[in-house]
């Protein structure tokens, strides 16, 4: 099979799960598609699948970036494009897998990174600002507390007068991409049960060594799991606090993700049967025989 597979959703949903599923039947190679997951030490908050869940599944782009460097999605449009181009050449199916959405865009579509700017500084409230973004961009998937963000899109749009992402970007390969999806209250559910099992897995002890090292690069602050634990190593606040912060990060984030592959992908979506995950990659599976 020549055509390319991306497996999408939000977190906690089973995706890691599908696509060894996928994998094995497909005579595949996974991806990763997750930011955070090519960084290495981060490994029980990202959820990075391990040595034994891979099932002997040939995986790329794990944490092969040390916690100093800066990776960007730019970056990672040209390791992941080469990593399609030699699964390809082995006769094999390329599998990307993740909840990052624009890393997912910029590899499959011709997605092209726009010159810099220089920012401007607004003197409007976030309110004001985040009204006005909206104007420009009805569908922006920029949260409205995220001024930085906003104000470098705005910037863009006022130097240049043209949106980012104006033209709609056009597919470089043969893909289908797969979406899991659930109820809200068992996607939230699941995600507070999750983060509960890294717990017994391990990860305050994590976040406490990335927490010692110092190091407070994009790569350590940007996932969910080790900076909300920060506070409490300081004396800030209890464990109870930093893991609730964590749930709710989690599940805020869940919802983002939807938002930005409904808006943003043609994504075919399967809703999950978490009783029986083999009938979702049953229907999975027959739905690309059928394609």
């Amino acid at each position: 099979m020549n055509k390319i597979i991306g497996i999408v959703g939000p977190t906690g949903v089973g995706k890691t799960k599908l696509s060894i599923a996928l994998a094995k039947k497909l005579d595949g190679e996974i991806i990763n598609c997750d930011s955070t997951q090519v960084y290495e030490k981060l490994n029980i908050a990202t959820a990075k699948v391990t040595e034994e869940e891979m099932e002997g599944v040939r995986h790329h782009l794990l944490s092969f970036k040390t916690l100093e460097e800066n990776y960007t999605v730019y970056d990672f449009q040209k390791d992941a494009r080469n990593c399609i181009e030699e699964i390809l050449k082995r006769g094999k199916t390329p599998i990307l897998v993740g909840g990052t959405g624009l890393y997912l865009k910029a590899v499959l579509y011709d997605y092209q990174f726009e010159e810099e700017t220089k920012t401007i500084h607004y003197e409007e409230s976030d309110e004001e600002l985040y009204d006005r973004l909206l104007k420009v961009d009805p569908h922006t998937n920029i949260h409205k507390n995220n001024r930085r963000r906003i104000e470098r899109y705005l910037s863009y749009y006022d130097t240049t007068g043209k949106k980012r992402e104006e033209e709609k970007a056009k597919p470089l390969y043969d893909f289908c991409l797969i979406g899991l999806t659930t109820d809200r209250q068992t996607l939230y559910n699941r995600i507070n049960e999750r983060v509960d099992c890294m717990l017994e897995e391990g990860l305050l002890e994590e976040a406490k060594e990335i927490y010692e090292s110092k190091i407070r690069t994009k790569a350590v602050l940007t996932p969910i799991g080790y900076k909300e634990f920060f506070p409490y190593f300081e004396g800030n606040c209890s464990i109870e606090e930093s893991i609730n912060k964590i749930k709710q990060n989690s599940r805020r984030y869940a919802k983002r993700q939807y938002t930005w592959f409904y808006h943003q992908m043609e994504v075919v979506w399967f809703s999950v049967h978490f009783e029986n995950f083999i009938e979702t990659i049953q229907e999975v599976y027959q739905y690309i025989l059928k394609i």
